[in-house]
């Protein structure tokens, strides 16, 4: 295999056996199950994956990568080969009636919107275990009042349950990354936590973290004035990241309808 990790893809590759196998625990596939793969990279995971017998569909956006993966797997026919972005790909169409469990070590250049794309498909997913940035996972999982607390971590309380299972270091991937790695487990809600749309809660958060060193009385008063935060229950000189989800909700369901 050789394959020159790109930077524009954002490629590290897990090269440590003993991860691999830590993931694949974690995961713990079962009869029945659907794994989707994102970014299958050099098919260190894939391989250990397939090995349950479990349909697997990968989608990466890498050609060569892609054309290696065709050959590597050629003679599992419980994989499928997707060479695509997954930023851009439509989740719903490799769902025939059961919810996928999907899986990756995502590129940290685009794990952000790429998650923010998957929390838009939660209603056909069973959980998702990723691979990221240390740093990300950390916002994922962080709660009012911590440094990490932010849009991210919000939103993603609205649509799953966040669990950091373990970390991973840079010795364990080619090239080795510049930061900590570490696994995400991610359970979608069967119903949200809040009763508020998704668009005017994530309206809400994006404008009250886009200045998040002001008071929410100027950090939100293009959206309300002070009479309607006190309304809300909302204190007018609290910062964004002091607020809960529910807090956040209160305010997006005072959002006028358009």
């Amino acid at each position: 295999m050789n394959h020159t990790p790109r930077k524009r893809f954002g490629q590290n590759f897990l090269r440590d056996d003993t991860v691999v196998h830590r993931i694949v625990a974690a995961v713990n596939p079962r009869a029945g199950d659907h794994l989707v793969e994102i970014g299958p990279g050099e098919g260190a995971m894939t391989a250990a994956f397939l090995k349950s017998g479990i349909p697997l569909d990968a989608v990466e956006i890498d050609r060569d990568l892609a054309t290696i993966l065709k050959r590597r797997f050629e003679n599992s026919p419980q994989f499928n080969l997707h060479q695509a972005d997954a930023l851009k790909f439509d989740f719903h169409t490799l769902t025939h009636g059961e919810k996928q469990r999907i899986v990756g070590n995502l590129p940290y250049n685009i794990s952000t919107p790429l998650l923010f794309h998957l929390f838009a498909h939660t209603g056909i997913i069973e959980d998702m275990h990723f691979m990221l940035q240390k740093e990300v996972i950390d916002r994922l999982c962080a709660e009012a009042g911590d440094a990490d607390y932010g849009r991210l971590g919000i939103m993603a309380q609205y649509y799953c349950r966040a669990e950091k299972l373990f970390e991973v270091y840079p010795e364990s991937f080619y090239p080795p990354p510049k930061v900590t790695s570490a696994i995400v487990r991610l359970i979608p809600h069967a119903e949200p936590p809040v009763d508020a749309s998704p668009a005017a809660l994530g309206k809400v958060v994006a404008t009250a973290f886009s200045q998040r060193r002001k008071t929410l009385r100027n950090a939100l008063k293009s959206l309300f004035d002070e009479a309607q935060l006190m309304d809300a229950g909302i204190d007018p000189t609290a910062r964004a990241e002091t607020l809960s989800l529910q807090q956040y909700a209160q305010l997006a369901k005072r959002l006028p309808a358009k």
